[in-house]
């Protein structure tokens, strides 16, 4: 048993900038039990560049590995100067304590995002391939700032459990009532369901007021009652940079303004999910699936039709006519 680490990229350029930037790249990756991706943003920024949490600079983070999707995560709403914690982070240390860290400073950025995968690659050389999204920053580029650095670290972990997909949100248009919301499940992907991450397309913690997972709750749970549920209430804690000045760096929270994290505790992928939402006014949100796996798992067969459906136009025409053959 060993946990082995591997830089598999590194440059100086995939990094945010005064223009909200897209990144695309592919990278080999050596076979073996890979746990998680690291990736590690460097540089350095204003005072009013960031003001919370390195996180919110993150819009949309895709992994690929070998044409499967791995991870697939798109922001509700978010900003750079976004002075709450993160969307992204929030939902990373939902997943973990600690897979979005960073070393506190208001202008000298040094973060962590661990992103679990939980994969058995091939022997031989692989294919890694991503596409980032940062938000804008306010005054000034990391690109070619003071200490800039961009890399990606495969954790290798041959004591490794599970697979983790991040699928693809469901977005929703909901309105002032009660709904139903169909979650769709992504195809062909073994496993359970984890969790459902909720995302609301405002940081406005009022909009959304309850939420019944059907097949677990005979009742709609409030928004207080899920936050018992996923741990929030007990503690969120994030990186924050408007307490570097008061000597703190650390800010805590019950709450993610806008964002719900739900656990589902291993739901069957039998069927999409069915939610009950409540809402007080009229918006967008997105539920994204996490779903986990044993390690070598076999995905459950997509549905299928099981009778044959015979055709034939020649027989057909004989039928309908008076010809006797």
């Amino acid at each position: 048993m060993a946990v082995r680490y591997t830089l598999i990229h590194s440059d100086v350029t995939t990094l945010p900038t005064t223009a909200a930037t897209t990144y695309s790249n592919g990278i080999n990756i050596p076979g073996g039990p890979v746990d998680e991706l690291i990736v590690r943003v460097q540089g350095t920024v204003t005072a009013a560049d960031v003001l919370a949490d390195f996180g919110n600079t993150v819009q949309a983070q895709r992994w690929i590995l070998n044409g499967e999707n791995c991870f697939d995560f798109r922001s509700g709403y978010g900003s750079s100067i976004q002075a709450t914690v993160s969307s992204f982070g929030y939902m990373l240390n939902s997943m973990g304590v600690g897979r979005a860290t960073e070393v506190m400073s208001t202008t000298l950025k040094d973060a962590y995002f661990r992103i679990p995968i939980g994969r058995n690659i091939p022997s031989g050389v692989s294919r890694l391939e991503y596409t980032l999204q940062f938000y804008l920053l306010a005054t000034s580029s990391m690109v070619a700032s003071a200490g800039a650095q961009f890399e990606v670290w495969a954790r290798y972990n041959d004591a490794m459990q599970n697979t983790t997909t991040l699928g693809a949100g469901t977005s929703f248009t909901y309105a002032n009532t009660e709904q139903q919301v169909v979650v769709r499940m992504p195809q062909g992907v073994p496993g359970k369901l984890a969790a459902i991450y909720v995302q609301n397309d405002a940081v406005t913690d009022t909009d959304l007021t309850g939420i019944r997972i059907v097949s677990q709750s005979d009742y709609s749970l409030d928004v207080g009652t899920w936050r018992m549920l996923n741990g929030d209430l007990q503690d969120i804690v994030y990186a924050d940079a408007n307490n570097v000045a008061n000597g703190v760096s650390l800010s805590r929270a019950q709450s993610a303004g806008g964002l719900l994290f739900l656990p589902t505790f291993d739901l069957s992928l039998d069927s999409d999910l069915y939610l009950q939402l409540t809402a007080t006014t009229a918006g967008t949100a997105t539920f994204t699936p996490i779903i986990v796996a044993p390690v070598g798992a076999k995905a459950v067969p997509a549905q299928r039709q099981t009778q044959a459906a015979p055709t034939n136009v020649g027989q057909a025409i004989l039928d309908d006519s008076a010809a006797q053959v």
